[in-house]
């Protein structure tokens, strides 16, 4: 990486001899500034572009610029010299200050953070930000470009140590009625709720001794979903009589994939997979429901929100039904490329269904092409978002991290998906009625389907093809039509080969 051409922030301060060293910006007897340690900012930030410096981004020349830093506020704007670097904010200079010499991390970190206390002198969200929130800000803010998810991972003790707070809840969702009770209309798997009987269409009228009606909607959120553990005592009248309940809010763990089993009749039965996040605890799940469900007919396996930046993981989900073969490449440099196979078998030949979309990211996306490309399921749905990178973990002397998606993914033949994404043979956003349903699988019956496959069109650009087969804009109608195709292709074989052969 060329540091070269890096713009430097400014700040005013007077140096004098009482600084932390000759040419520093900030004194060691006054390390707190605008609630900010100045010293140990500077050597997180410091860190920070070292870092960066350090981080081969799949094979491009990527600079990390200080100038990125203007973007954190409308009204700044960095300008710089060879010599000389100024900050502007609306069309007044703020500040003035020479550069540093190249790839003194020092003088970029204070620099840096001379810069965020001159922001935060003028912004007021920068100023109730936590030095936690702004060393995300800044990282957020330096990749952006370069790496849309780029991020700082804090470390746990000072997430702690500056707000000590937990996200936890009861696990109960709903709303109001007309007289201001809280009518349940969902319950968290697995949550305390769960576990107590809670259910849909529960009525909550009282916590810990006070009506609910009487409660503004802060006090009743903080019951039911504070930012620490505690206890909730709940008058709770259901269908099945009045009882009081006591609830202690604790953190819910999010699975990363659901299971559904559905029996189908004469056609069999089809075993629904949903892949939230592609995990090792991903395959175990898949592993598992594969192993028990054997006999199913049929597969839908759900990426439409799914993600993943574990090429591991992934190797081994979609191994389980393509086997030793090429399922991705990983792109390091321009001139490297990691192949991954998984190291297993396949453990299942049953027909599959891969259901996707735009929210279909990362490793989800090569999980989606393995199929295609082994001919091993059919893709149904609309485009994927074409984000398929891996993160790599880059440890910082804080006890933090910074998790950055720089390298990219190919499909196992090497075709690009990163910048383009992944097609489905059947967009269901051109079947969307019942007589465009019935009309398109009478063409695939008769051989009549004639699709055009955009996963081996590479000149065609992909707007264009997203242009043609758009998003959805109803959850519940891609839903029910997903749903729907799904089980078509799987209970009749006619149209499941004629699709496969596309």
């Amino acid at each position: 990486m060329n540091l070269n051409k890096i713009i430097l922030p400014m700040f005013l301060a007077v140096v004098t001899p009482m600084a932390a060293s000759a040419d520093s910006l900030f004194f060691e007897d006054e390390p707190v500034q605008n609630g900010i340690n100045v010293i140990e900012a500077s050597k997180t930030f410091a860190d920070i572009y070292e870092k960066l410096d350090g981080v081969r981004w799949g094979g491009r020349n990527i600079n990390v610029a200080v100038e990125s830093l203007e973007k954190l506020n409308p009204h700044a704007h960095i300008a710089a010299t060879d010599e000389r670097v100024v900050l502007v904010w609306d069309d007044a200079i703020v500040a003035n200050f020479p550069r540093p010499a190249q790839r003194d991390w020092n003088g970029f970190g204070e620099i840096t953070t001379a810069l965020m206390l001159q922001l935060r002198a003028r912004d007021a969200a920068l100023r109730r930000a936590t030095p936690t929130e702004l060393y995300k800000k800044v990282v957020e803010t330096l990749t952006r470009g370069i790496d849309e998810n780029g991020r700082y991972i804090p470390s746990r003790t000072a997430e702690m140590l500056e707000d000590n707070r937990m996200l936890t809840t009861v696990g109960v969702t709903g709303a109001r009625d007309s007289r201001g009770n809280f009518r349940i209309n969902g319950v968290f798997k697995g949550s305390p709720a769960d576990a107590a009987g809670v259910a849909a269409g529960d009525l909550i009228v009282n916590i810990n001794g006070v009506a609910v009606s009487d409660m503004d909607d802060a006090d009743l959120a903080a019951a039911l979903d504070g930012f620490n553990s505690g206890t909730a005592k709940i008058k709770l009248l259901s269908p099945s009589g009045n009882r009081d309940v006591v609830l202690r809010r604790a953190t819910v763990v999010v699975a990363d994939a659901d299971v559904v089993h559905r029996t189908g009749g004469d056609a069999g039965d089809i075993l629904e997979i949903v892949i939230h996040n592609i995990t090792d605890n991903t395959v175990s799940i898949v592993s598992e429901a594969l192993g028990k469900y054997g006999d199913a007919a049929g597969i839908i396996l759900d990426l439409r929100s799914s993600g993943g930046d574990d090429e591991r993981a992934a190797a081994k989900l979609a191994g389980l039904f393509v086997g030793q073969t090429p399922v991705m490449r990983i792109a390091q440099t321009a001139l490297e490329e990691v192949e991954v196979v998984p190291g297993g078998n396949a453990v299942t030949k049953a027909p599959v269904v891969v259901l996707m979309s735009d929210q279909t990211r990362g490793t989800a996306e090569a999980v989606a092409a393995a199929f295609y490309e082994n001919a091993r399921g059919v893709l149904v749905g609309t485009p994927t978002h074409g984000a398929a990178r891996i993160a790599t973990r880059i440890d910082l002397d804080s006890g933090a991290a910074l998790e950055l998606l720089n390298r990219s993914i190919k499909t196992g033949s090497g075709r690009e998906i990163d910048g383009r994404g992944v097609f489905p043979i059947v967009c269901l956003s051109n079947i969307r009625s019942a007589s465009q349903q019935n009309a398109f699988f009478l063409n695939v019956i008769n051989n009549d389907f004639n699709a055009r496959d955009f996963n081996k069109q590479t000149d065609i650009p992909a707007d264009a093809i997203r242009r043609g087969c758009p998003v959805i804009s109803s959850g519940a109608d891609e839903d029910a039509l997903s749903a729907a195709v799904a089980a078509k292709i799987l209970t009749d074989k006619k149209v499941y080969n004629n699709l496969i052969a596309q």
